[in-house]
């Protein structure tokens, strides 16, 4: 047991709950719960003055810890979470029971009802018993995005989130585009799909705020939300992507089909080696001297 002292809290809601649960004998039931120091029921926990005996009671030290016996915490969670964090006490150490939707709106038995909320309101002593305060984590975090896949849904992404982030490509092809880009007409105005998505190719690989890296893939992802650190594994081209001129000059003075340009409007507009188509060429051609010398 953490030695803390709850306060609990429960309110009628204008007859919403006070009408099927009996929340004054809840209230009476809980106050001989260990850890708990206040139980008190209010018409309306959520206004000014159900707000204020809270606060007030936290102010004067009787308690440190809160549980809510309410309506729904996707209502009021925060409101009342902000209102502790002004009293001084961890806003981590308040939780609200929902007794009004799964208690009084759902049970036409009082008796019922009343027995429900209370083990709802027990339970919930229980468990602020045994919490901790729980601190907020500052860290400084880059604004960056990685955007896994270079085909069209990628391209948009990154192009979208480009004008307010850093944004990182990364695609397992030697360019970009994915399939789109090998279709003659998309659905549905059936216009040409390079004509289509060239365009958006060309801008992501001059945007200032995309890095582009292609023939990559993600080999490990670690860390959580908002700080992630992952690793790539990027294969080598072979060819310098900046200072390519996309000439041709090098196709040809090297084996056929070893150095090659992916299509006329690729991008990266850089050409590539194959090292395995080159390396059988080259093996071919030694293999090819060898042969004319033992025929001389």
């Amino acid at each position: 047991m953490s030695g803390g002292k709850t306060g609990v809290y429960l309110c009628r809601c204008g007859g919403n709950i006070s009408d099927a649960v009996d929340v004054e004998a809840i209230a009476e039931k809980v106050l001989g719960m260990d850890g708990v120091a206040i139980a008190n029921v209010q018409d309306y926990l959520c206004s000014s003055a159900g707000q204020g005996k809270i606060k007030s009671d936290i102010d004067a030290g009787m308690i440190d810890r809160v549980v809510i016996g309410s309506c729904s915490p996707k209502l009021h969670l925060e409101t009342f979470r902000a209102m502790a964090k002004m009293a001084g006490i961890n806003p981590m150490l308040l939780e609200i029971t929902n007794i009004r939707e799964q208690c009084s709106w759902v049970h036409e038995d009082q008796q019922e009802a009343t027995r429900k909320a209370k083990g709802l309101i027990t339970g919930a002593v229980f468990r602020m018993n045994s919490l901790e305060s729980l601190e907020p984590i500052i860290k400084d975090l880059e604004d960056r995005v990685l955007v896994v896949g270079g085909g069209i849904s990628g391209i948009t992404a990154a192009l979208e989130m480009a004008n307010e982030h850093e944004v990182i490509l990364v695609e397992n092809k030697a360019y970009i585009g994915g399939h789109m880009i090998s279709l003659s007409k998309t659905f549905p105005t059936f216009d040409c799909s390079q004509c289509t998505l060239t365009p958006k190719m060309v801008e992501v690989f001059n945007h200032p705020n995309i890095t582009l890296y292609t023939q990559t893939e993600v080999a490990s992802v670690d860390g959580n939300v908002g700080d992630f650190k992952v690793t790539l594994r990027r294969m080598p081209r072979y060819v310098d992507v900046d200072a390519c001129t996309s000439c041709g000059r090098c196709a040809q003075e090297c084996p056929k089909d070893a150095i090659t340009l992916p299509f006329v409007q690729a991008i990266p507009q850089a050409y590539i080696i194959d090292m395995e188509k080159m390396h059988k060429m080259r093996s071919l051609r030694k293999g090819v001297r060898r042969w004319r010398g033992q025929t001389r």
